[in-house]
């Protein structure tokens, strides 16, 4: 089999062959069709997650060579002995987010935020992704059916979908003038746009630095934009909106975002703080309660928030968001055109 690894962090990756592996007890091995390129991946390759002040939460831990790749998309080629309920042949997408099992989160069926030993596909250490044309997947109950979702769009879902459906849920109920404002409206963030409208029954508002980004937002369904840009840009939703909007999702979440978040948010409100752009925020601790909001931390999503939100695709719920097919040979230019905010949408990978 072939990847394309980090061997050194902040270097292009390299292409690796290694022997293709056999599963073993309930594995099952897929022929990787899509692949989709997440902005973790970027701070992955960089070797580090930027805290601020100059400070750095450095992937010193992960074993090199090391395969990105959380967005996975394959046939089934090879199964283990223990496996049922799967045969050669059928395609899934892979839910990546694999915990130990043992502890309590992953006992109450939160996977996604393991403190015992994550396992998650393409950003543990050890746990080779989809930047390859093989990857390893534990349990057949990781196997996402997307029905006749377009699979490159299926291989999305596993993040930036879910991603979007976990922080849209913490939104909670709506009163009737009740506004959501997505920030950033990158890849994920389009996908937080479809999600709003499938869950509240109405387009949010949407704020980003690139109008081009603005209005493929505005053509999904955002019922106003803002460009962050403009000084005046967060008075003005804050009087459209007679207030500020009820729930601020930043799919960004960057020093910059969470200040503009913090300026949009209502009393009484919520910012949910996706994005791992990176710095530090800073607010008076007394504002917390004199303006009664809530800063709430979203993390992808579990593995029944993945079957709900397949639901909701699979229903036709959800319309697709743009993305484009690269090759596999692409991933290096794919992590510089993301670093650099030139993708509009999703960028796929084809092994």
């Amino acid at each position: 089999m072939q990847s394309q690894a980090i061997t050194e962090f902040g270097k292009p990756l390299q292409l690796v062959e290694t022997p293709t592996p056999t599963p073993k007890g309930t594995e099952i091995l897929l022929k990787v069709h899509n692949a989709g390129v997440c902005h973790s991946d970027v701070h992955i390759h960089d070797g580090y997650f930027d805290l601020g002040g100059g400070n750095k939460l450095p992937m010193a831990n992960m074993k090199l060579p090391h395969t990105l790749g959380h967005e996975i998309e394959g046939e089934v080629i090879a199964i283990g002995p223990d496996v049922k309920g799967v045969s050669v042949g059928q395609r899934y997408a892979a839910f990546p987010w694999i915990g130990c099992g043992k502890c309590p989160a992953c006992e109450r069926g939160e996977e996604n935020i393991c403190v015992g030993g994550p396992r998650q596909l393409g950003c543990s250490s050890g746990v080779a992704g989809g930047y390859a044309t093989h990857v390893m997947v534990p349990h057949p109950k990781y196997l996402i059916d997307y029905g006749k979702t377009n699979p490159a769009l299926g291989a999305a879902y596993m993040c930036s979908g879910l991603t979007a459906f976990s922080a849209m849920k913490k939104v909670g109920k709506l009163g009737a003038n009740d506004q959501v404002l997505v920030l950033g409206v990158g890849g994920v963030g389009m996908m937080g746009v479809q999600f709003a409208k499938a869950l509240f029954g109405k387009g949010p508002l949407a704020a980003d630095i690139d109008d081009e980004k603005l209005a493929a937002a505005k053509k999904a369904g955002a019922s106003a934009t803002y460009n962050t840009k403009d000084p005046e840009s967060a008075k003005k939703l804050m009087a459209d909106t007679g207030g500020g909007a009820y729930a601020v999702v930043d799919f960004v979440g960057s020093e910059k975002t969470f200040a503009y978040a913090s300026q949009c948010v209502r009393r009484g409100g919520k910012v949910i703080i996706v994005g791992l752009f990176g710095g530090a925020m800073s607010m008076p601790i007394p504002m917390f309660p004199f303006r009664a909001i809530s800063i709430n931390g979203s993390m992808v999503g579990s593995l029944d928030d993945t079957r709900e939100m397949m639901e909701l695709v699979k229903a036709g719920k959800v319309d697709p968001i743009p993305f484009t097919t690269r090759p596999l040979s692409a991933a290096n230019q794919t992590l510089d055109d993301l670093r650099e905010g030139k993708i509009t949408g999703r960028v796929v990978l084809t092994p």
